[in-house]
């Protein structure tokens, strides 16, 4: 893997229309497992390929998990209501064969707000129900989490969080050349695809600013649609390939998601 600079993939926000969102994303963890790339077979289509890491001399394939609450969550363009709700995404590093860009698959979300009616029923989107919870205590003076704690009660994506921090430990991610490499690959990606509930492909794109993410240590973890689509297993889900946090950032979100046919 060549090395990657993130002065390479920052660009001005695309001007917001429509139906685009903007939000504050508070909590934003990303919890990233490497596991052998047969895990993912039959689950994405051929327009793709599953971007891989190199790890002690094995090829791995890299999903993660990632908890936060969305927090003022209202339109880009007109005065709109805002929302608080939490959210989990699950999503699997690709690279689109048609652009050679760097992307996520997700394989789908839980929200916990009534507002999921829009995506999971107008747009069709792979988003599910869960009831949320977060219990963190952020030191602002230190710039760590003392305590970082996600629930998550749902029949589709049943979960369970615990970090924390120690400003001592530094950041390090196995499998890239070098720090800036990872953090293009795992906090960079601007395009998602996914199937969505009737089957068809669909997309969209997000920007944001870099993200400044320090590391954290998983203490405790389970994840049930890991678990029970066997990508990643319970004992595994207690030593992630890294963890990052930042306690709050800004995302700009396109949509509609478009369909590819």
């Amino acid at each position: 893997m060549n090395s990657l600079k993130l002065k390479d993939f920052i660009h001005k926000r695309p001007a917001p229309k429509g139906f685009d969102v903007l939000c504050k994303l508070q909590h934003f963890a990303i919890i990233t497992y490497a596991v052998p790339l047969s895990r993912f077979e039959g689950l994405i289509p051929k327009r793709f390929k599953v971007d891989t890491v190199n790890i002690k001399g094995e090829e791995k394939a890299l999903i993660s998990v990632v908890p936060f609450i969305d927090v003022d969550f209202t339109s880009a363009v007109y005065p709109f209501p805002k929302f608080t709700m939490g959210q989990t995404n699950y999503r699997i590093y690709i690279i689109d064969t048609e652009t050679n860009e760097r992307c996520v698959w997700f394989l789908g979300t839980t929200l916990d707000s009534w507002t999921l009616a829009v995506p999971r029923f107008l747009w069709n989107l792979p988003w599910h129900s869960g009831k949320v919870k977060f219990d963190c205590d952020y030191d602002d003076k230190n710039g760590i989490y003392n305590k970082y704690i996600m629930s998550t009660e749902a029949s589709w994506a049943p979960a369970q969080v615990e970090l924390t921090q120690n400003k001592d430990v530094e950041l390090k991610l196995d499998g890239f050349p070098d720090t800036e490499t990872g953090l293009v690959y795992l906090t960079h990606p601007l395009a998602g695809f996914y199937h969505r509930r009737d089957g068809k492909l669909g997309t969209y794109r997000v920007w944001h600013k870099q993200l400044k993410v320090k590391t954290a240590q998983l203490k405790s973890a389970s994840f049930g649609l890991l678990t029970r689509l066997s990508l990643v297993t319970h004992e595994e889900q207690q030593t992630p390939h890294s963890v990052l946090i930042e306690p709050m950032n800004e995302f700009t979100i396109y949509l509609p998601p478009k369909v590819i046919d």
